[in-house]
Order: C-alpha cells, then structure tokens, then sequence
C-alpha cells in the first residue's frame, strides 16, 4: 500500500516539485476565467470532493498495486484514508468525476511532472492493447476509434503510446497515436520534438534517410541501428555505447504496463482509457527510483601518448 507521507507529497508536497494542491489552486481560478457563458445566471456550487482530491485519487490507484480501481475506492480510500479523504462521493458518482477532470490531469502531466532535455534522449513507441485479438469483433467501447496494427510481438487492436526520455529515465513528452500509423509520423510534427536537442537514439522501425535529414535540419541527430541488408555506417563510439543503452525505454514500457497499469481491457468508456493513460503517466513521474543510465566523458591523452 502507499505510506502516509507518499499521499502526502503527492497531494502538497514541500519540495519544489509542483504538487496537485498548488497546481489545481491556479487552475480552476484561470479556468473560471475563460468560461463562455450564455449571460444567464447559474449556478456555482462547490462539489462535495475538490479537484485535487479527484486527481490525487486518480494518480494513488496507479501507485497502490491493487487491479481493480473498484476495490481500490470502496475498501481502500473509503475505508483506510478517510482521514486524508473524509468527504468521498459514491463509487459511480467518482468514476463520473475522473473523466471530467481529464483536462486538469493533462495539463498536470504537461507542466509539473515532465523533465528536461539533457541532450540524450531515447524514443520508442509501445502498443496499448484494448482486449485480446479473439475478441476485436465483439468489442463495442473502441468501434470506429481503434485500430489493428503490427508490432514486434505481433498483431494488436487499439492504440500506441509514443514516449520521449532522457538518460535520468524523466518522461519528456508523450503522444497517442491509432494502432496502424507509423512509428516515423509523430517525429514529423513540430510540438512532439520542440524542446528536444542534442541526439536521439531509436530502433530500427525509425529509419528514414528523410526524417533523418528533417531532424538534423532542425539541430537534432537521430541515431538508429542499420538492418541486416543495409551498408554499415561510421558511428562514433559515444552514439555506439548509448545505442545499447537504449534497452531503459523499454525497461519504462514495462513497468507502465505492469506497475502503473497503463494498459488492461477493462476499459467502458474511451474517456476512461485516456484517463487511466494520463494518470498512469503522472504515477510514474512520482516513482523515486526510475530507470536510467550513468553515462560520463573523460577526455585522456592515451592515444597522443600511444603516437
């Protein structure tokens, strides 16, 4: 279960990470700000649970180890943290309120819970699987919005997660993208890679004389392994070493999956996976220890020596 002062710096932390109570304390005032309305009176009563109380909610499910968000809300936050939640909604009345705050979860991921670039970064992408292959027919919550693609561990209906890392293993940025579009494509737009500089290190499904061409336009290096029928190409030693190092973004696939359960199929609604997606995203910027790589220069004299 998670430890008393987790929640709490999750909820108001004293660092100098940007907790959900301070985040949500400039959001809703600026959202209020830019409502549209009619010009008619209505209504501003205060809901019974704050949105930081929701959000906060939302990211603990993913850092509790418990299957089910069910179980989780009635025989873990209703039962064992009333004191941190003492005024909690029903269980259906809570699943209402998580979609509702999609954009506030959002905007939380975006500002407080990325890292910064440091000039090494690693991009991969992952499939997000709705439900097993034998079931895409009878699947109705995903109709008309997923679709059938290919990865490396085979066929699969839904969608792709997109992430960007450093060598601290900080998520950088994210996109989702439908399951048959093409690894290369969010690198094509501007937003996705518009605080990344210095080398990126990718796999194979990233080989594009084009795209390489593109980012190196734009002061980015990708780097990628050549394909067996392909010429071999120079490559210094440091893109060399770092190109094997490039297993950490799976290692971080992984533990979304596994830890934060950013993928399971019990999914009723595709404003409940995007939620669940986000949220998941926000638990793992909370983990204290995150893959990554130690990697250091050291300038020596060996080879003036050795001459």
């Amino acid at each position: 279960m998670i430890s008393k002062d987790k929640i709490t710096e999750i909820f108001c932390s004293i660092d100098d990470f940007c907790s959900i109570d301070d985040f949500c304390a400039v959001y809703e005032p600026a959202m209020r700000k830019r409502q549209v309305t009619t010009g008619k009176k209505t209504r501003n009563r205060k809901f019974t649970m704050s949105t930081s109380e929701v959000v906060t909610i939302t990211v603990l499910f993913h850092l509790s180890g418990i299957r089910t968000f069910k179980h989780f809300y009635i025989l873990y936050v209703q039962q064992q943290l009333q004191n941190e939640f003492p005024k909690t909604v029903s269980y259906n009345r809570f699943v209402e309120l998580m979609q509702s705050h999609l954009v506030p979860l959002t905007l939380y991921l975006k500002t407080c819970c990325l890292g910064e670039c440091t000039g090494i970064s690693f991009i991969d992408s992952t499939p997000i699987r709705a439900c097993k292959n034998k079931r895409i027919n009878n699947n109705k919550v995903f109709k008309d919005i997923a679709t059938i693609g290919k990865s490396t561990m085979g066929w699969f209906y839904s969608f792709k997660l997109h992430i960007i890392i450093n060598d601290k293993g900080e998520l950088l940025d994210f996109i989702i993208t439908q399951a048959n579009v093409d690894d290369r494509t969010p690198l094509k737009q501007d937003n996705f890679l518009k605080k990344i500089f210095g080398s990126l290190y990718a796999d194979k499904g990233y080989i594009s004389k084009e795209l390489t061409s593109i980012l190196f336009d734009q002061g980015l290096h990708l780097v990628t392994s050549i394909k067996n029928n392909m010429k071999n190409v120079l490559m210094t030693m440091r893109d060399k070493i770092l190109l094997r190092k490039r297993s950490v973004i799976e290692t971080i696939n992984d533990q979304l999956k596994n830890i934060a359960q950013a993928e399971h199929s019990r999914h009723r609604s595709f404003g409940n996976f995007i939620t669940n997606l986000v949220a998941s995203l926000i638990a793992y910027s909370f983990q204290e220890k995150k893959p990554a790589i130690k990697f250091e220069t050291e300038n020596t004299k060996q080879l003036e020596l050795f001459f």
